[in-house]
This record gives C-alpha cells, sequence and structure tokens, in this order.
C-alpha cells in the first residue's frame, strides 16, 4: 500500500515537469521579445545626409555661339576706264599695300585725249586775252560816247565767253588727266589680293566695271556671331536688373573655338550687337573683331566663340544631384530646415556650370541642401545634417537601417549601441524516472 501511494507521487512530479518546462519556455521568450521590440525603436536611428549650404558667389556669365570669320575690308578692284590690259604687276596671292600698282590698262587713247584738251585750253586762254583786251579798250571810248552802247556790251559778253571756255577747257583736261590715271589700277587698300580675273591682252570696261581682281585685309578681322532674340531678351533683362554687370559694350572678351577644337591664341572684342531680328531664323547678328597678325583666321571659316558676357555676383549653384524633378517636370530640391527637418522646395533652374546647376529662383543663402543621401527621404523626416565633403555631385546614398542585425554603429549613427538580448535563465532538468525523493 505504501509502495503504491509513493509511485502515484512520484507519476504525479512526473507529469508536472513537463508543464512547468513549457511554462517558463514561455516566460522566456515573452521577455526576449520585449527586450526586441525596445531595440527596435533604438535601431530606426536618425539618419544622417550631406548637405551643402548655399553661398553665393560671382560668376562670369559666358555665351557660346557659332558664327563665321568675315574680312574686315573687302575691296573690288575694277576697270574705271575702257581699254587693253597690258600688264599685271603683282603676284596672286600675295599682300599688296594700298596704292600699290596691279594692273597697267594701255595708256595711249588717254594720252591722246589729255593731248586735245591741253590744247582746246590753250586756245580759249588765248581767245581769252584777246576779247579780255577789246573790252577794256571799248571801256574808254564808252567814256568819251565814241562807240555806241551796244558795242561795249558785246565785248563785255564776248570777254565773260572766253573767261567760261577757259573753264571748259580745264576741266576737260582735269577729266583727261583723270582718265589716264585710272589707266593704272592701284590697290585701294592694304591687304591680301586674289586671283586675277582678267590676264594680259583681255578688255575691260568702265560701263560694266569690269572685276579684275579682290583685296581683302585679314588683319584684323571680323567674326560675325548667331545669338537667339531670347537669349538677347535674358541678357538685356538682367542688365536691368542690376544682376548683371557688362564689361562695357566695346570690352566684352570674345574666346574662340577654331574648327578642329583648338582655341585661338588671341582675345578678341565685342563691337556691336544688330538691332534687327531675323524673321525667318530669329537670330540676331553679334559681332566681335579679333587681330589677325598671322593670317590664322580666313575669312568663312566656322568658329565658335566664347562671350563673356558679364559678371553676376549673386550666383546660386547647386549640385546637379541635389536637383530632382517631380510629376509636373519642375526642378526640386530637398532643403533641411532649421528643426532639421526635410522641406522639399520648387526651385527654376538655368544654365549647367559643369556638374552645378545655376538656380534663378526657390533658393536662398544659408539654405542647406541634400546631395548625399536623400534618397529614401520624405518631407518632415527628421534628419542629421552634416557637410558635404563631395560637393560636385557625386552621390554617396545612405539608406535608413531598422534591421537590428545590421543597425548602425553609435560613431555613425549618433544613438546610443543596442544592448544584446539577455541570454534566457536555465533550465532545470527534468529527474530521471525512478529518482527518489
Amino acid at each position: 500500500m505504501k509502495q503504491r501511494h509513493y509511485n502515484s507521487r512520484h507519476g504525479r512530479a512526473v507529469a508536472i515537469w513537463p508543464l512547468a518546462l513549457a511554462v517558463l519556455q514561455a516566460l522566456v521568450l515573452s521577455g526576449c521579445g520585449k527586450e526586441t521590440a525596445t531595440a527596435a525603436p533604438a535601431a530606426a536611428t536618425v539618419p544622417e545626409v550631406g548637405v551643402i549650404t548655399i553661398q553665393p558667389q560671382s560668376l562670369t556669365v559666358t555665351n557660346e555661339l557659332p558664327g563665321r570669320t568675315s574680312a574686315y575690308r573687302i575691296a573690288q578692284v575694277r576697270a574705271r576706264v575702257d581699254g587693253i590690259v597690258t600688264k599685271r604687276t603683282y603676284a596672286e596671292g600675295s599682300d599688296v599695300q594700298a596704292g600699290q600698282l596691279l594692273f597697267q590698262i594701255d595708256p595711249a587713247p588717254y594720252q591722246a585725249a589729255l593731248a586735245s584738251a591741253q590744247a582746246n585750253l590753250s586756245r580759249a586762254q588765248a581767245n581769252l586775252v584777246s576779247t579780255t583786251a577789246l573790252a577794256e579798250r571799248d571801256k574808254v571810248l564808252i567814256e568819251g560816247n565814241a562807240i555806241s552802247k551796244q558795242d561795249y556790251d558785246n565785248a563785255i559778253a564776248g570777254q565773260s565767253q572766253a573767261a567760261a571756255d577757259v573753264a571748259a577747257g580745264q576741266a576737260a583736261v582735269l577729266t583727261a588727266n583723270i582718265n589716264l590715271g585710272y589707266t593704272e589700277v592701284r590697290a585701294p587698300v592694304s591687304g591680301r589680293i586674289g586671283a586675277a580675273q582678267v590676264t594680259e591682252g583681255g578688255y575691260v570696261q568702265a560701263s560694266s566695271a569690269t572685276l579684275l581682281a579682290t583685296v581683302q585685309q585679314l588683319h584684323p578681322i571680323y567674326v560675325d556671331l548667331n545669338q537667339t532674340s531670347v537669349e538677347g531678351l535674358r541678357l538685356r533683362r538682367e542688365v536691368a536688373s542690376g544682376r548683371l554687370q557688362l564689361h562695357g559694350p566695346r570690352q566684352a572678351r570674345v574666346h574662340l573655338t577654331l574648327e578642329d577644337g583648338s582655341a585661338y591664341a588671341l582675345e578678341g572684342t565685342l563691337e556691336f550687337t544688330d538691332v534687327t531680328v531675323d524673321p525667318g531664323t530669329g537670330m540676331v547678328t553679334v559681332r566681335a573683331l579679333f587681330p589677325n597678325p598671322q593670317h590664322v583666321l580666313l575669312p568663312g571659316m566656322f568658329v565658335r566663340a566664347q562671350i563673356d558676357e558679364g559678371v553676376n555676383a549673386q550666383t546660386v549653384l547647386v549640385p546637379q544631384v541635389g536637383v530632382t524633378h517631380n510629376a509636373k517636370g519642375e526642378a526640386t530640391a530637398l532643403v533641411v530646415g532649421e528643426d532639421n527637418k526635410v522641406l522639399a522646395k520648387t526651385i527654376v533652374t538655368g544654365r549647367t556650370v559643369g556638374a552645378q546647376w545655376v538656380v534663378e529662383s526657390g533658393l536662398q543663402a544659408s539654405d542647406r541642401v541634400i546631395v548625399e543621401g536623400g534618397q529614401r527621404l520624405q518631407p518632415g523626416q527628421i534628419v542629421r545634417p552634416v557637410e558635404s565633403r563631395n560637393p560636385q555631385g557625386r552621390s554617396v546614398s545612405a539608406s535608413i537601417v531598422t534591421d537590428p542585425t545590421h543597425a548602425p554603429s553609435q560613431a555613425n549613427s549618433g544613438a546610443p549601441p543596442v544592448p544584446p538580448p539577455a541570454a534566457p535563465p536555465a533550465v532545470p532538468s527534468a529527474p530521471p524516472a525512478g529518482a527518489a525523493h
């Protein structure tokens, strides 16, 4: 009887051990769950973002325009008298000086015309002497009423007519001299002369102004550029608002890039901007002047010019990585506010300078624009801003870590480290069957 009672108590004890073990495991798991839930918020740390602080700076405003070169002076050498070309005195493609003899036209007919004009002038001068003497005698006679008034008037008229004939003769001599001088065709300007359009023995005419050659002055040389009327309007608006300070209408610096991509060594100046817009293309001609002592630039060459239009002393630059576009296509930037909350601002961008946007409006001085780690941020989220060490646009992403097994370190996140979960208490093992109490 006693043995049966002992076995009964032993059986109840053996049956209770599994239930106690299950309860203890449940308590341990419950404690671990609470510690994990406590650690999770600590893992969701405030993200660190790289920012740049907006500082308006002085920026030289440049505009690159295509264009072509044109000669500073172009003189077409044409025949001004009729005749046969007897001589060409220059080498084609050479440099000539103003007044240098280029062609000789047969002067014989014009020498004869000059001699004839001179003879007519001498006859007129002789007639003037005779009529003048007659008028002087008649003046004395008319005072004594020795001749009639009519005879005296005729003598005076004859003298005046002879004087007119002398003047006409002098003009004829001058004309003959001019025509004779035109038989020597000289360079009107200094420059480089092209190919001859006529050869020795060719007949030229003054009535058709026969082209003989062309002289072009290449030093200095013009560069005619094409600028859109929109760019011209923007430039005038910025000057009027005071944002752009011009060097001066004749002092704006211009640099050239040649057809092969090389830079032209000498600097030019802006001469003028045309006042008429081409209705077909919407372009305005801008002319620049360049020195060309070595004749590197030839008329008709295609070039690209960079015009220093002025200096904008309040330029706002933002790296391109810090600018995105919303669903409407508007440019936006994420800015850290005073309370370290993320703000989304709509901005207006202009041209690019390297890897940066020129911001026309939407940002102010001292704004902190996020350029690193902004991929998963939302407006209103609290962040920890630090000055970016890479402000020129390379993106360095920083995602928010919520997995406690991959929580950021204290040095990176600024939050205290997450303690490891406590080890569960040891669970006593069940006594072996048949053990004595």
